[in-house]
């Protein structure tokens, strides 16, 4: 029976993950994406499983007919035009106008800033390594001067008292949750990434309480996934940290702490070098809290490795 229950919960909450949200004014200037985390609640379970799929298939939406939509999907052509006007579009085709619209403007800004980035450094009369590494350093001072210290002391003096921390990011952002994880393993044996080699999102969060924590980085384009893991962990009583680099992420509507860092650079992709440097001191002030535990376990793991041959000190 208690197996059973726990099925049953891992289950609700993958359900939950893939509809919940706050019901909500829904203003007309917002992305599909941001219209879903303020709705989600507002939305039948048939709806909601519409808005899943349109959620992760931009692509097929903006560029099919409804009617092939409604074939492959098994979704009446009604269901996607109720969802429409749900989210406050006046039809389905202004759905997939705005869905067209963010996909050609990511791409485009994209595209756009490697076109001036070839332009004003292909002819050698400018150094994109200079303007690159000049940007980095830029928002690493400008975090420094803007972060709120008393605020970082306690977030990690949260995340070290927590029962288990969850690391999540999607796009952009995998790359530095798997490298919080990879610094986090070494010092202390509770923080685990989700989502990742088969680690369960849903499982991950049908665990969750409000002993635990959670590490959420999101950057735009922002994952739907994200945002609705950090709702249903707010939900739960999960202490969720966010670190993003604009004020409008719809993640930080549900979020105990959260850190703004900035991302500027020549580049065509924002960069990541401050959110690095957070993370880094971050870990850095969790093994200073952690204490003598955090260096046996740290000695303990480097023994290890080196039994294995996983390094090697020649």
């Amino acid at each position: 029976m208690k197996h059973m229950k726990a099925l049953l919960t891992i289950h609700e909450t993958n359900e939950t993950l893939q509809s919940t949200n706050r019901e909500g004014f829904v203003n007309l200037t917002e992305t599909y994406e941001q219209r879903l985390a303020d709705r989600y609640d507002a939305l039948s379970a048939r709806l909601q499983a519409a808005a899943d799929y349109v959620a992760q298939n931009p692509v097929d939406i903006a560029t099919r007919s409804l009617r092939a939509v409604s074939e492959d999907t098994g979704f009446a052509p009604v269901t996607f035009t109720r969802l429409s006007k749900a989210l406050g579009y006046g039809n389905f085709e202004e759905l997939r106008q705005d869905l067209s619209h963010n996909i050609s403007k990511r791409i485009n800004n994209f595209a756009d800033r490697a076109s001036r980035l070839q332009m004003e450094h292909s002819n050698g009369t400018s150094s994109f390594f200079t303007a690159h590494v000049t940007a980095c350093l830029n928002n690493v001072e400008q975090m420094a001067a803007q972060i709120d210290q008393d605020l970082l002391a306690n977030v990690v003096d949260k995340l070290y008292s927590a029962r288990d921390v969850i690391l999540y990011g999607n796009l952009g952002s995998t790359g530095l949750v798997e490298y919080i994880s990879y610094m986090a393993d070494f010092s202390v044996g509770n923080w685990k990434l989700a989502g990742r080699m088969g680690s369960s999102l849903g499982v991950s969060l049908s665990q969750m309480d409000d002993q635990d924590a959670m590490v959420v980085v999101t950057k735009p384009p922002f994952s739907a996934s994200v945002l609705r893991a950090a709702r249903l962990a707010h939900e739960r009583g999960v202490y969720v940290v966010v670190i993003t680099d604009t004020h409008s992420c719809p993640a930080l509507r549900n979020c105990a702490a959260h850190f703004i860092v900035p991302t500027d650079s020549p580049h065509f992709y924002s960069s990541y070098a401050a959110s690095t440097v957070l993370a880094e001191s971050l870990i850095g002030m969790l093994v200073s809290r952690a204490g003598p535990e955090a260096q046996a376990r740290i000695a303990r793991i480097e023994e290890s490795n080196r039994h294995l041959q996983i390094v090697s000190d020649g």
